[in-house]
């Protein structure tokens, strides 16, 4: 009977211990190329002041309203307002020239920011401490250290990254084509694995799937997956680190030219290599899986006018690729709806389909035909807060009337009784 696959699900950390115990060195360099660098940048918490209680909400008119009136500009995007970063060229006292970049990402939702320059991020009340700190000449604070535990999970990633193997390089060549089968994945070639970095760790019997970051190209951490037959099925399990939770790695971002305009999300890394493969297109991986797409992540995401989501092949993928959808902006984004024809794109490789016509045959996220209460109420806001614009032909003999009807407008019937 032939096995079948279960969804990949995380593992307890049970295993990565075993990995790392004992072999991480007191001094061990954080990334490849630079030792020590540090790959984020946070806040310290007593430089800048942190509301007590939980963090009041913003909408995105007082969002705009700050930005205009501290004279900062910026330019709607899908799901984040663009702003010259407040952080690069070393101008971190003045606000951003004109002309400057646009680096910086406000999330339209939550206010949250991030610079994909230097990856400085925080909450809307850091980017608001911040503007006024420049205001008065102060310099920004400076980035933490990071904590105990996400530099001790950087050292154990760069540990067991050193010790992986590339899959084409393994001794023996039937070895490498039993790792392969093993996790079907015969039909993807050596020169996809090596484009997309990902290596093969002996003793854990487990692929590794590198986190890099898309500044430095410095190691952040990484993911291993590995199988498990339970029966007649078998089951997918992975780790991570830093641990789940911390874990925001859009696999093959490092891959993503600026000039990239079309994207494939999909929910597992290995059908992100299938996709790429069959396809060419750009093709990245959630961390998560159709579980969550991290708000952090929608800054990497602002360049595509498309974006296809082929999340997997059950009801659970379909049901999370629509809500994704709503926060990438349902406009630019299209669905692969699940079914016998259409797995998921790992498994459609194997079974010799043609990716390419799945994808073409993907379904508009939002109608043409259907308009939603969202967009009436941004169109009734924009008419209400431009009146002037909005207004018609004004009367020169009824002064009076402009006052109650604001002039003739196109399309519209005014009738007078008595």
């Amino acid at each position: 009977m032939a096995a079948v696959p279960l969804r990949p699900y995380r593992a307890a950390g049970r295993l990565l211990p075993l990995l790392c115990g004992g072999a991480r060195s007191k001094g061990a360099s954080l990334s490849p190329g630079v030792p020590g660098r540090l790959s984020q940048r946070r806040y310290k918490k007593d430089v800048l002041p942190s509301p007590e209680g939980p963090v009041p909400s913003v909408s995105i008119t007082e969002i705009r309203q700050y930005l205009r009136a501290q004279g900062i500009p910026f330019h709607d995007g899908y799901s984040c307002l663009h702003t010259p970063s407040l952080f690069t060229n070393g101008r971190e006292h003045q606000l951003p020239p004109a002309g400057a970049p646009y680096t910086l990402f406000i999330d339209k939702t939550t206010g949250s920011f991030l610079c994909t320059a230097t990856l400085a991020e925080g909450t809307w009340q850091d980017f608001q401490a911040n503007v006024e700190l420049q205001h008065r000449g102060i310099p920004p604070a400076s980035s933490e250290e990071p904590e105990g535990d996400t530099q001790r999970a950087r050292e154990d990633a760069r540990c067991i990254w050193d010790r992986a193997l590339p899959l084409w390089e393994l001794l023996d060549e039937d070895e490498t084509n039993k790792t392969k089968a093993m996790f079907g994945i015969s039909q993807v070639t050596d020169a996809t694995l090596k484009r997309f970095g990902v290596r093969y760790l002996r003793t854990a019997k487990s692929l590794v799937f590198p986190w890099f970051s898309p500044c430095h190209a410095t190691l952040k951490g990484l993911k291993l997956l590995r199988v498990e037959k339970r029966g007649d099925a078998i089951a997918y399990v992975e780790e991570t680190l830093p641990r789940f939770d911390c874990y925001h790695n859009l696999f093959g971002l490092p891959l993503i030219g600026r000039r990239d305009t079309e994207l494939v999300l999909t929910g597992w890394e290995l059908d992100a290599l299938a996709l790429h493969q069959a396809t060419g297109v750009a093709s990245l991986a959630l961390p998560r899986g159709a579980t969550c797409l991290p708000p952090t992540l929608l800054p990497y995401l602002e360049q595509f006018k498309r974006i296809t989501l082929w999340l997997g092949e059950d009801l659970r993928s379909w049901e999370a690729a629509k809500l994704f959808a709503r926060k990438l902006n349902l406009k630019r984004c299209s669905l692969v709806r699940p079914g016998n024809l259409q797995p998921r794109p790992l498994e459609a490789l194997n079974q010799g389909l043609n990716l390419t016509k799945i994808l073409r045959a993907a379904l508009p996220a939002s109608h043409k035909s259907i308009v939603s209460f969202r967009q009436l109420r941004e169109e009734v806001f924009g008419e209400l807060v431009n009146t002037e614009q909005v207004a018609g032909v004004k009367w020169a003999r009824f002064p009076e009337l402009n006052k109650l009807l604001k002039g003739h407008r196109r399309g519209e019937l005014t009738v007078f009784t008595g």
